[in-house]
Order: C-alpha cells, then sequence, then structure tokens
C-alpha cells in the first residue's frame, strides 16, 4: 500500500510517498482501507517536529474508509462497516492501515465518506470546545465568544454550531473574503484582523463588557490581545498554535487583567476512552444530520500532491476543509 511518509523533520519536501507493508489487526485494532484522508495544521506541526514524532512516521489524523477486518475485542465495528476517526497515533496519509479501534466511530449512511474525512478532528474539536470548554459562568444564550481563524476547518463548524446554540460568534479572519465566508456560516460578526484592530472591535460589539471565552489557534500573533478581550474570570481557550506558539508571561498578569483563567485543549484528551469518543462522534453525527452544521470541502488533492496541500495550508490559502484523495 500507498503511504505518505517523513525521515526526518522539515518543509512539505519531507513527505514522501513510500510502499509499506499492511498487516493483519491484533487484540483491540482494526484495519480500514480508506476513501478520503483529511489534512489539519496539527499535521504540519507533526511535520515540522513541533509535536515529534518516533521516525520515520506516516503522518495525518483524519480519514475514512471501510473496515476491511477486526481484532479480537472489538466489538462495535465489523468488516465492512463505513467508518470514519481522528485518533492517535498519527498515520491516515496512506491507502489502508491497521490502527486502535477505540476512536474510530461507524460512519452514518448519510454522511458521505469524503464528509466523513473532513469533519472527525475539526467537529469533534467544534464540539469540545463549544460543549465541554466552559468559562466559570457556562456559556449562555445571547453570549458572545470569539473565535480566530473562523474561516477555517474548525471555525466555520463552530460558526454553525454557536448559531445553534444560539450563541454570538465574533470571527477573525485575514482577508475580507475569509470574513464574508465565516459570516455566511454563522458569525454574528467579523473582524479582519489585518485591517482592524480586534480588542477595539470587540469591546464596541460587546459594549465594553468583553467576552466569557475566546477560542484561539493562533498562538503567537494573537495571544497578548485576545487576554484583552475577556472580561474579569474569562476563559482563554489555546487549542492550536499556526503562528507558533505564545510567548511565556507571568502569571501574575492574569490577576491583573481580572482574575483569567487560561486552558490548552488537546482533541485527544477528550477522545481517550470509547465512551466518551463515542458520545461525542454522535453529537457532531446529530448536528450535521440535521443540515443544521454543513462541512465545507473547499480544497481536494490526491495523495500524491500531499506536499502542494501542505504549501497552501502554511500560506493560509485554503479555506474550509481540505482532504487527500485516493
Amino acid at each position: 500500500m500507498k503511504a505518505v511518509q517523513i525521515k526526518q523533520p522539515g518543509g512539505p519536501e519531507q513527505m514522501v510517498l513510500v510502499d509499506v507493508e499492511v498487516g493483519e489487526p491484533g487484540p483491540g485494532e482494526i484495519r480500514i482501507r480508506h476513501k478520503a484522508v483529511g489534512l489539519n495544521f496539527i499535521d504540519v506541526y507533526h511535520r515540522t517536529g513541533m509535536y515529534p514524532l518516533p521516525l520515520p512516521a506516516t503522518i495525518g489524523m483524519e480519514a475514512s474508509g471501510i473496515v476491511e477486518a477486526v481484532g479480537e475485542g472489538v466489538t462495535h465495528l465489523k468488516a465492512g462497516d463505513r467508518a470514519a476517526y481522528a485518533s492517535q497515533p498519527p498515520g491516515s496519509y496512506c491507502e489502508a492501515r491497521v490502527m486502535p479501534a477505540k476512536t474510530v466511530c461507524k460512519l452514518p449512511d448519510s454522511i458521505d465518506f469524503d464528509t466523513g474525512a473532513a469533519m472527525m478532528l475539526k467537529g469533534l474539536t467544534a464540539q469540545y470546545l463549544l460543549k465541554k470548554t466552559q468559562p466559570q459562568d457556562r456559556l449562555k444564550e445571547g453570549d458572545f465568544v470569539l473565535f480566530h481563524a473562523a474561516a477555517g476547518g474548525v471555525g466555520l463548524i463552530a460558526c454553525q454550531w454557536a448559531r445553534a446554540m444560539g450563541l454570538q460568534l465574533i470571527g477573525t479572519a485575514g482577508s475580507a473574503a475569509k470574513c464574508a465566508l465565516a459570516k455566511e456560516y454563522g458569525a454574528s460578526h467579523v473582524i479582519d484582523y489585518t485591517k482592524e484592530d480586534f480588542v477595539a472591535r470587540v469591546k464596541e460589539i460587546t459594549g465594553g463588557r468583553g467576552l466569557k471565552v475566546v477560542y484561539d489557534s493562533v498562538g503567537k500573533d494573537t495571544w497578548d490581545k485576545s487576554l484583552e478581550c475577556l472580561m474579569p474570570f474569562g476563559l482563554m481557550a489555546s487549542f492550536g498554535a499556526s503562528s507558533g506558539p505564545p510567548a511565556p508571561f507571568a502569571p501574575g498578569a492574569l490577576g491583573a487583567k481580572g482574575s483569567l483563567y487560561v486552558t490548552r485543549q488537546t482533541l485527544f484528551s477528550h477522545i481517550a476512552t470509547r465512551e466518551s469518543t463515542q458520545a461525542m462522534a454522535d453529537d457532531l453525527f446529530d448536528v450535521v444530520g440535521s443540515g443544521k452544521v454543513k462541512i465545507r470541502i473547499d480544497q481536494r488533492y490526491p495523495l500524491a500532491d500531499v506536499q502542494q496541500a501542505h504549501r497552501d495550508l502554511e500560506g493560509r490559502k485554503t479555506t474550509g476543509c481540505t482532504i487527500l484523495t485516493l
């Protein structure tokens, strides 16, 4: 089978297509033949070594396909099932693989393979942020939240899901076109951070009250200003660092800004068990199946063109979701 591997950290040129052997699943494992593979910024972190992996490594964190075989002890899936996943360990950039079964979910017949591959990591991320990563006073209908990179894969899902929850999502993006896209998908307000001071705009939108929570996957470029957007006891929820990791800060600064909370979230803490994974996936399947959240796929690349896919992702040339086709 074909797989994309890296032998050392670096740029997109480090990813090469190689032939690999795919064996039989052991206890608690499945073998899945992929139909489509999702592209995410965490794949860049793995490729560059920001999140180190044992090398050589096949990267990629989500995909959809057909279960070919199941190992001992796997009861929620069987050969022939349509399935999708977002999971550790990395390895989805391939035609087929053997992997742990616990975070693989049966894909409803109403959801096609491309959508399944595009939505799992991003949709489950939006789920745990909006439903489980809550400020001290909880989010209530009508509350404002700030969501950076609102025109990206996670962002467009969050815009729609927040609207369905009755929240007023303020989305930031890096161009007028991206702001318009976030607005189209449910953002109540949009801010082009290349032209506007998003702190001033947030204060204006909220009547000077600030926000209960900021959801930030950008990191270094937005961190300090994001803290300025929070009301006392507000929550800074970091879940990525596309511009690089934030600079170290003194915890005392959080007190001076209103006794703020800061958390660094990862999806894999939330899907550590079969039960939690399935509960979150069921919530995602329901909201997508209802039509309240639509999964927008704006870019498709053949697996062999993965280097260009990464260049476009890092160059902020993508919107919505991106998949690799097989």
